[in-house]
């Protein structure tokens, strides 16, 4: 499981359009927000990324990227990005899921895959982390607005 304060994990990742995104490939250009869904047909979930895509413009202006990762198959995921028509990356892993790769884990004997959110800043450190069993406790825009402001601050400070 990773912890804030530490270095993330380079995530090695495929977009819908079949594209390879690294979690490194950000580094020195933008800290990354990457929430991870339950799946794509989860309700609240769905909610969280609607909310997401209406303050994209804000997460852009402090110098944040958004990805959205899924642990579906690349056709489900592909189609889902679609109908959403979102204004950023959804991610799917090669090889398991992007949410294995940090640490989320199945639970509710293997039931309920957990959700969150996750800030790296611009050095590749985690510096917010929300995770939650219960979907409606994986995202919150003000907790996330809030880190990125203690994070301008500390950034403007060095």
């Amino acid at each position: 499981m990773i912890k804030v304060g530490q270095f993330a994990p380079d995530l090695q990742l495929t977009d819908t359009s079949g594209a390879a995104i690294r979690l490194h490939d950000f580094r020195d250009k933008s800290h990354v927000l990457i929430y991870f869904m339950r799946h794509t047909r989860c309700p609240m979930c769905n909610r969280h990324v609607k909310r997401l895509a209406a303050n994209a413009a804000d997460y852009a202006a402090h110098g944040a990227t958004i990805v959205v990762a899924v642990p579906d198959d690349a056709g489900t995921a592909a189609r889902w990005a679609a109908r959403m028509q979102l204004p950023f990356a959804v991610v799917m892993s090669a090889e398991g899921t992007p949410h294995a790769a940090i640490g989320l884990a199945r639970k509710v004997f293997g039931s309920m895959q957990e959700s969150g959110t996750v800030l790296v800043d611009r050095t590749g450190v985690v510096r917010y982390l929300n995770i939650a069993t219960v979907p409606s406790g994986g995202y919150s825009h003000r907790a996330v607005m809030d880190a990125i402001a203690v994070l301008a601050g500390e950034l403007e400070d060095k």
